[in-house]
């Protein structure tokens, strides 16, 4: 079960997709679970809609026997589970990831229901991996979590109790997902968006030119990133992009260093005369 992070299949324009293929492109990431019995409910929810590939990243207790009890029938799904030490790993190799959240955030980020949202990762998902990400039980997602995410998935619930278990919350998504499913035709995507790792290299590739040109300054940094992420994350980055955007990068420390050093030798110039 801790074993290595297994590719989900990559399909190409020219295959010919059923529902099934399409279900086994979409992981649902569980984030620093701490009740083991909800790991096993979540894989019996994700099984009776047809998913199967879960990942867990930092789970308090897993493997356990609650999670295995709760499981009952889909024992499949829980022993295939990847277990994960960060946020990356998990998401490695997704281009597409639908955050889920039940409280108000001061972060601006869209917001759509399961309903609207699952048509939009079936579509990406007849091409690419795409993930659904949960948080723990008791606050859910954190911020720097959900600046990883593209959109916010909230599910609509009485307004004055809006607690949902963690694996009824998995049940009500993944059924949403299966529904949109249910299509007579896939529609490709009109994308390729980049990966997460893409992503997140671009902007390790950005924060450190930030710093270097003095923009970004230790005690903003951390907000700002998020911003940008956010900034970033709505445009759905393909490849391509990401390859000009570093490249501009690489080009502004190269001017910059330039700059620097012509402004030591006037200065070493200046010293001397």
């Amino acid at each position: 079960m801790n074993g290595r992070i297994v590719p989900i299949p990559y399909f190409s324009a020219d295959y010919t997709l059923n529902k099934q293929d399409i279900l086994n492109n979409v992981r649902v990431v569980l984030s620093h679970t701490t009740h083991p019995g909800n790991i096993g409910a979540a894989a019996r929810a994700m099984k009776t809609m047809g998913l199967e590939n879960l990942y867990l990243i930092n789970p308090q207790r897993f493997p356990d026997r609650q999670a295995d009890a709760m499981a009952t029938n889909a024992m499949d799904v829980l022993h295939k589970a990847i277990v994960c030490s960060s946020l990356d790993e998990a998401l490695q190799g997704s281009v597409l990831v639908a955050g889920m959240s039940a409280r108000a955030r001061d972060i601006s980020q869209e917001v759509l229901t399961p309903h609207a949202a699952m048509p939009l990762m079936v579509q990406q998902a007849t091409q690419q991996p795409v993930a659904l990400l949960f948080g723990t039980e008791m606050s859910g997602l954190t911020n720097d979590e959900l600046t990883r995410c593209h959109f916010m998935v909230r599910i609509p619930t009485n307004p004055s109790y809006t607690s949902l278990n963690l694996a009824a919350a998995v049940q009500l998504v993944c059924y949403e997902l299966r529904l949109a499913t249910e299509q007579e035709e896939y529609i490709p995507p009109d994308l390729n968006p980049a990966s997460a790792e893409q992503v997140g290299r671009f902007f390790q590739h950005l924060e450190e030119t930030l710093v270097e040109i003095d923009f970004l300054r230790t005690q903003q940094s951390t907000k700002l990133m998020q911003k940008l992420r956010r900034l970033y994350a709505r445009a759905r980055l393909e490849q391509e992009e990401i390859n000009i955007l570093r490249g501009i990068l690489t080009a502004t420390i190269e001017y910059n260093t330039h700059r620097k050093d012509t402004i030591q030798h006037k200065k070493t110039s200046n010293e001397k005369t």
